[in-house]
């Protein structure tokens, strides 16, 4: 009879081609922002048609996480992986021809929806290949082939860029998948829940439309204002859809989200993890490149060396994170990590725009600090629920760390364009109707727009405007990841006190990683 893979340590060609498809996932995601100006250059498109972007292929990544996790249950990690790769690749060949940017908008929410099956598939079928340390340290690869992925990202598409145009950073996407399907998919094993239920449709479609309609709300507020009808009610339209969700999961048999498990401490320390990482590195990823490429003028190539500071650790941090759990608690080191990673924050807001390579060393405290929960949590995620729920445990996490990312996008860029807003009402341009959309361009990095729309300033004043709006975010940003610290401290450390209180048929990963 065949061993199981779990038992004998798993397949390094498994954990080969699942590193190779999730390569392509950070690599579209951070090179896609360095892109976006290239892409407005060229097919133009008002600032929220270039910040869907990014928001379209993290909303739909997002949203349908927790479903092909559901998928990957019930009809095969392997097949939703592989389904997964392909309609990514599908879609990263339709984006190299998109005539136009609302094309460019539609086709990155459909490759959205190849990344979620491909993470979700491949991440189930890694958790049911490995186990003990071994899936620690499967899991740790992970981390770090996502980590390259974003190091090399805005590198990458800076230099097929200068030499290739815009398209040709999605072409490679593609061709970085295709290697995947063609040299990985074939040697995989087949696994499935035999007791999984099929998709709960209701929960997604309600799901999918509370992120849709709150992310449209939140992108189209600062020009439409807060209290503006349309943003009202797309904002109370979400939250309408969010008690349904609730509602439709409480009274599912076997639900898509099960609620109950928010009951027990750990469980919520984890998912707040990402919330923890997303709001001191992941937005950033974002918006540095705008601002380095946008409001400082350096080349694709130049803004891409100086995203290395920031996500380079994520090359080596991680697995050292890994290596760390046989000395101290997985909580503390990501505990440690996330205050690390504040304090860069902070550090980084003092730094002016004309600085040059001083913005490197707070760039580089915050990669570093960020870089320990990262290669943590995805094995904390998969070791407090039993195996044959991987797939629902897998969806859940990177549902909330993937929808959690696209949230924070749109609301950390409407909130840098209603500070810059403020910035310039303290100005000489305070009496210019044309003050918000000034500050929408400049938030997408759109300087020569912004000028335009404000003549009676300079550029500089501009860039003053700029500097005050990203120092005062930047420690909006420190605060949340230390009471996000505090918080994920307090519930892993926190041991059940009752039977009541513990998770049934879980395991957790002690200081050994076991």
């Amino acid at each position: 009879m065949k061993i199981p893979a779990h038992q004998h340590g798993g397949s390094p060609v498994i954990l080969g081609a699942v590193c190779l498809a999730a390569l392509i996932l950070p690599l579209s995601f951070s090179g896609g922002a360095a892109a976006t100006p290239a892409i407005g250059r060229e097919l133009h498109g008002s600032p929220e048609a270039l910040t869907w972007i990014t928001n379209a292929f993290m909303l739909t990544f997002g949203s349908l996480l927790m479903a092909a996790g559901a998928l990957a249950d019930r009809y095969g990690r392997k097949r939703i992986f592989t389904i997964g790769v392909a309609l990514f690749v599908l879609f990263s060949l339709a984006l190299s021809v998109a005539p136009s940017l609302w094309v460019v908008d539609l086709l990155r929410a459909a490759q959205g929806v190849g990344a979620a099956a491909a993470l979700a598939g491949g991440a189930a079928a890694l958790a049911q290949e490995f186990d003990g340390h071994d899936r620690t340290r499967a899991f740790s690869l992970l981390g770090t082939t996502f980590g390259v992925g974003l190091a090399f990202g805005p590198l990458t598409a800076g230099l097929l860029i200068e030499t290739a145009g815009w398209r040709s950073v999605f072409l490679t996407s593609s061709l970085v998948g295709a290697l995947a399907l063609f040299f990985g998919v074939p040697r995989m094993r087949e696994t499935r829940d035999p007791d999984a239920a099929t998709l709960d449709w209701p929960g997604t479609l309600s799901f999918t439309g509370m992120l849709a309609l709150f992310t449209i709300g939140v992108i189209e507020a600062p020009a439409r204002g807060w209290t503006d009808g349309a943003t009202m009610g797309l904002l109370a339209g979400a939250a309408v859809l969010l008690a349904v969700f609730v509602c439709i999961e409480i009274h599912a048999v076997r639900p898509m989200l099960d609620l109950s498990l928010f009951r027990y401490p750990q469980f919520v320390g984890v998912q707040i993890l990402p919330i923890a990482t997303c709001a001191c590195f992941v937005v950033l990823l974002v918006i540095l490149p705008l601002r380095f490429i946008g409001i400082e003028g350096q080349s694709a190539v130049g803004a891409g060396l100086m995203m290395m500071a920031l996500a380079g650790p994520m090359l080596v941090v991680p697995m050292a994170a890994a290596a760390l759990t046989h000395r101290f608690s997985a909580h503390v080191i990501s505990g440690a990590g996330l205050i690390i990673a504040a304090v860069g924050l902070v550090w980084l807001g003092t730094v002016d725009l004309n600085a040059g390579l001083a913005v490197l060393p707070p760039m580089l405290l915050i990669g570093i600090g960020t870089g320990l929960p990262w290669g943590l949590m995805d094995a904390l995620s998969v070791s407090i629920v039993p195996r044959e729920r991987a797939g629902m445990a897998t969806g859940i996490f990177g549902t909330v760390r993937v929808a959690g990312e696209g949230v924070a996008l749109a609301i950390v860029s409407a909130a840098l364009t209603g500070l810059i807003g403020r910035a310039l009402a303290l100005s000489q341009a305070a009496s210019m109707p044309s003050v918000p959309q000034a500050s929408q361009r400049l938030a997408v990095g759109d300087m020569m727009g912004a000028v335009a729309l404000v003549p009676g300033m300079d550029a500089p004043s501009l860039i003053r405007a700029y500097e005050a709006a990203f120092q005062t975010l930047t420690n909006i940003l420190a605060a949340v990841t230390i009471l996000c610290a505090i918080t994920i401290l307090w519930l892993l450390a926190r041991a059940p006190t009752s039977e009541a209180d513990a998770l049934p048929k879980t395991r957790c990963l002690d200081s050994n990683g076991r």
